[in-house]
């Protein structure tokens, strides 16, 4: 049996999963810092605005009530981002119903931060809900457990008739252990934002207040 289909079988889509997921936290990491960036430049708006102190705490609050929902949302399984857009949308509906006494410079600005802040929003619930296509893991997971029933009598194959059990055993489990390690390693950078990995995001590394 010629080991080389196994290989492309096995290691192949293993790689590549593995891959997608590692390019796929580094993306998150650059939308949760895009993210970060638009939230403080709003706050640094607010506090520097001529909105009166009650305007002030108000905004505060929403934007704080944005951050805890978006970071929870990330951890959470929770696909559905409906809340969340309604939190953001609490910040338009209050500078909107104060149009004839804001000025137009800081309404234009605070709207163009808005819109970056719903950018990296989207972008983040993109990342949380859309991972690696299932059926290549499933595939990928279909062979690792088919591969020690086809190793196995290949290596005693090349061994020759007398061999040692115990030697075919220690080669295939530990083979069999590193791919499942891999498989598990691919497994955890795919939520980078649920926080049970080694690797995974510090998202409270990414809070306005930190």
């Amino acid at each position: 049996m010629d080991l080389t289909l196994l290989s492309i079988a096995i290691i192949f889509p293993l790689v590549f999963t593995i891959r997608g997921s590692f390019r796929r936290r580094e993306k998150a990491l650059e939308h949760l810092s895009q993210y970060r960036s638009a939230m403080k430049t709003l706050y640094y708006f607010i506090t520097t605005s001529t909105l009166s102190e009650n305007e002030e705490a108000s905004l505060k609050l929403l934007l704080e009530n944005i951050e805890n929902k978006t970071l929870l949302h990330l951890k959470s399984q929770q696909g559905d981002i409906k809340n969340l857009d309604n939190e953001v949308n609490k910040v338009y509906n209050f500078i909107h119903s104060r149009r004839e006494t804001t000025p137009k410079g800081l309404k234009d600005k605070l709207f163009k931060y808005l819109c970056d802040l719903h950018e990296a929003i989207d972008n983040l619930n993109g990342i949380h809900v859309h991972r690696t296509p299932v059926s290549l893991k499933a595939y990928c997971k279909v062979f690792i457990y088919i591969f020690p029933l086809i190793y196995s009598p290949t290596i005693i194959y090349n061994i020759g008739i007398e061999y040692n059990p115990w030697a075919v055993y220690f080669v295939v489990v530990l083979t069999e252990f590193i791919l499942i390690s891999l498989y598990n390693i691919q497994d955890d950078l795919e939520y980078p934002f649920d926080d049970k990995g080694l690797d995974d995001i510090k998202l409270d590394h990414f809070k306005v207040l930190r």
